[in-house]
């Protein structure tokens, strides 16, 4: 998922200031985990609507097994959900059940082993959703339509138990059937592959989505409205872009000159990125269709459901053609960090997050070059500076106390989560190099394709790639808060043609912040003669380094190739 983008287009000075009021809002958040005692393996979701009066109902099959003997009871989340029956299948037998806060809690007809499927039917309504699923009404303009009405879903961080009974959390997955039933005209968008649309006898449509691979609740979706899909294909992956029928719509189109064929603009890129990424990982696009559907009133920039991306109406169709570019790339780039491997909880979120922000740059090296790649990591750095400046709520990459709410994509903590996370990346690459590092991910997405991770784990990939031992830049940069802040003096003894280089780290330590970060890094000295590179490490609060060097230099710069984006320089 990306955040609304409007900052982008703020001077840091407007950025500063936002934080600031922002900070004074922060209070402290709790620990957040959970514990399984079951495994879903499939969801059988049917949906119809009443548009009036804004109620979704609701069918739905979960299958799941015990993860430990003598299962009696299942716990499942569901908020709002008024339940018409809850029954045993096949036996179509009645089970007890109650309903606590958003839980619902079944007791099953007897005890269970790990090695039986459970299968249990819900049949249920909700109305005005608070969220999971949102009512657009039709937008006129002049008393004329000029936007029709739409429903759609969005899942996370954990939105979807306000539609269906589910886990709704991101360490378990399973794979998916979705019947949604709309009105004459409409179409509906869903996950995975569209196996058949029915025309009912009372004039409505059910299209039926089958997602064969698992993935996290969260990552269930459907857009339904009055759409025009345009269609390329990559290899032999179909592409669908799905826009407003209107003629009206503000929206650019591009005809490909392999096929003649004409799609929306925004999307164009689109082939180009499914290659880029291909390449970068060396692991095939995961899944047997990629969908981008618009939609309106969406409260982000974009959403990666698994096959079937939702993006706000407002980014496709008005924002600047740079940042909708990055746009369709973040949210391709949670095919394979996201949907492919998913964070195990929230407090590993920028595994999916800090990922997809850095492939935005990896593709913008690949097609635009290096300058064009360390001006978006530098962006996303200063970006992140710019909160950390103000913020009274600093955490890690690896945040501890996330919520699944709207604390977990407040502009502080995606700040952290999202640029810090691309930075950081970027860091990383550098520190074990280039090949090393596309191998690690490699390995890292293979081990853990279709499951859940953690840091530890992308950790190990590197490690094992590079031969290095990480513990120290995963402890300061994953699970450290905060950047170094560097004043450097030097001065040079013209008799011993000695360089004495006196670096300070001036950061205020905390809980998390050290009081010194370790800095392998290279300085550009330049003198009379010509420039050279030294390399350094910095470890202490303060530290000098005598260099050698026959003349007195005319400029000192530390890190000109920005290996480490994260960091002040106040050169003394």
């Amino acid at each position: 998922m990306i955040i609304q983008k409007f900052y982008r287009t703020f001077s840091v000075f407007f950025i500063l200031l936002f934080f600031v009021f922002l900070s004074f809002a922060q209070t402290p958040q709790p620990d957040y985990t959970r514990i399984r005692t079951y495994d879903v393996q499939h969801y059988v979701i049917r949906v119809s609507f009443d548009r009036s009066n804004k109620v979704v109902f609701g069918d739905t099959t979960v299958q799941f097994k015990p993860l430990k003997g003598n299962f009696k009871t299942i716990e499942l989340d569901a908020a709002n959900l008024k339940f018409a029956s809850v029954v045993l299948e096949p036996q179509n037998k009645n089970l007890e059940y109650k309903t606590i806060g958003e839980k619902v809690i079944v007791s099953l007809d007897k005890t269970y082993s790990p090695d039986e499927l459970i299968s249990v039917r819900f049949k249920y309504s909700t109305t005005k959703p608070k969220k999971g699923v949102y009512f657009i009404d039709a937008h006129r303009e002049d008393g004329k339509v000029v936007r029709d009405s739409q429903v759609w879903s969005q899942g996370e961080s954990e939105e979807a138990h306000f539609w269906f009974p589910s886990y709704d959390f991101p360490d378990d997955k399973a794979t998916s059937e979705e019947f949604i039933t709309v009105e004459k005209g409409e179409t509906a968008i869903g996950n995975g592959e569209l196996l058949e649309t029915t025309e009912n006898a009372n004039g409505t449509r059910t299209f039926h989505y089958k997602m064969s691979v698992a993935h996290s609740s969260y990552l269930t979706s459907f857009v339904v409205g009055t759409y025009k899909k345009f269609v390329e294909t990559y290899k032999n992956i179909p592409l669908g872009y799905y826009v407003y029928a209107k003629e009206n719509t503000p929206m650019s189109f591009t005809v490909l000159p392999e096929t003649n064929a004409t799609i929306p603009t925004v999307y164009a890129r689109t082939k180009e990125m499914i290659r880029v990424y291909e390449q970068l990982t060396a692991i095939d696009f995961p899944y047997n269709k990629y969908d981008q559907t618009i939609v309106s009133n969406f409260q982000f920039g974009g959403m990666e459901n698994i096959t079937a991306t939702t993006m706000a109406d407002t980014e496709i169709l008005f924002t600047p053609e740079g940042n909708v570019m990055d746009l369709v790339s973040h949210e391709l780039a949670h095919s394979w960090f996201g949907n492919l491997v998913t964070c195990k909880n929230w407090s590993e979120l920028w595994l999916n997050e800090g990922f997809a922000t850095f492939m935005e740059a990896a593709y913008r090296e690949k097609i635009f070059g290096r300058e064009d790649y360390l001006r978006k990591v530098r962006e996303n750095a200063l970006q992140f500076m710019a909160s950390d400046a103000v913020s009274r709520n600093r955490h890690g990459l690896f945040f501890k106390a996330a919520r699944p709410d709207e604390d977990l994509f407040n502009l502080n903590n995606a700040s952290i989560t999202y640029q810090k996370g691309g930075a950081v990346i970027h860091t990383l690459r550098e520190t074990v190099g280039t090949e090393n590092f596309w191998k690690a991910i490699n390995v890292y997405l293979n081990r853990h394709k279709f499951q859940n991770v953690e840091s530890k784990n992308l950790q190990t990939a590197m490690e094992e790639t590079s031969g290095m031992s990480l513990d120290w830049f995963f402890s300061q940069w994953v699970y450290g808060a905060g950047y170094p802040k560097l004043s450097v003096r030097h001065n040079y003894n013209p008799r011993t043609k000695t360089l004495n280089l006196t670096v300070t780290q001036t950061q205020i330590p905390d809980s998390k912040t050290p009081s010194a970060f370790r800095l392998p890094i290279n300085v550009e000295i330049t003198t009379a003669k010509g420039t050279q590179n030294q390399a350094i490490e910095i470890k202490k609060r303060t530290e000098t380094f005598s260099l050698k060097f026959d003349e007195k230099p005319s400029k000192i710069m530390l890190d000109r190739e920005e290996k480490i984006p994260l960091k002040l320089v106040n050169y003394l």
